[in-house]
């Protein structure tokens, strides 16, 4: 006779989901603080020139950009190859931008708005008369804080 019995007629125990919600309220926001959300669709070509001395900007989000390029190959059947300027999301004239500057600055806080920056995010092959332009209107919408974005040169 032995002294131990095997219980056959027992079931193996269920497993616990009392963490479950934990767990998915980790992964929850873990996803949330390490997504990025895009800010805006990039419909120009962005092929940035190089410089030796480049500063990086304090506060992005203060920053207001202006992006001028061809449009991407995507988007030459509709609007063509020549240089073209993207406020946000939708093409624009040269003259759209004292309304685009004075729209940024209505969602500022008016502390804020001294500090605010316009970022020209231009095409390398991009003639400078239509960043010329460009500055101009800055100028016209007193944006006297303006910032050309580079990549490092190697």
């Amino acid at each position: 006779m032995s002294k131990f019995k095997k219980d056959t007629g027992k079931d193996t125990p269920g497993i616990s989901t009392a963490s479950l919600p934990d767990i998915v309220f980790m992964l929850l926001f873990f996803f949330m603080v390490t997504t990025v959300m895009r800010e805006t669709t990039i419909m120009v070509k962005q092929t940035m020139p190089e410089a030796t001395e480049i500063k990086k900007l304090e506060k992005k989000s203060l920053v207001s950009y202006i992006y001028v390029g061809s449009p991407v190959e995507r988007m030459q059947g509709t609007y063509g190859n020549k240089a073209r300027i993207q406020l946000n999301d939708a093409f624009a004239n040269v003259e759209d931008i004292p309304q685009y500057i004075n729209a940024e600055r209505a969602e500022r806080d008016e502390k804020e708005i001294p500090f605010m920056t316009a970022s020209i995010k231009a095409d390398k092959d991009t003639k400078m008369g239509l960043v010329t332009d460009v500055k101009q209107e800055l100028r016209k919408a007193n944006a006297l804080k303006i910032n050309y974005s580079t990549r490092k040169t190697n």
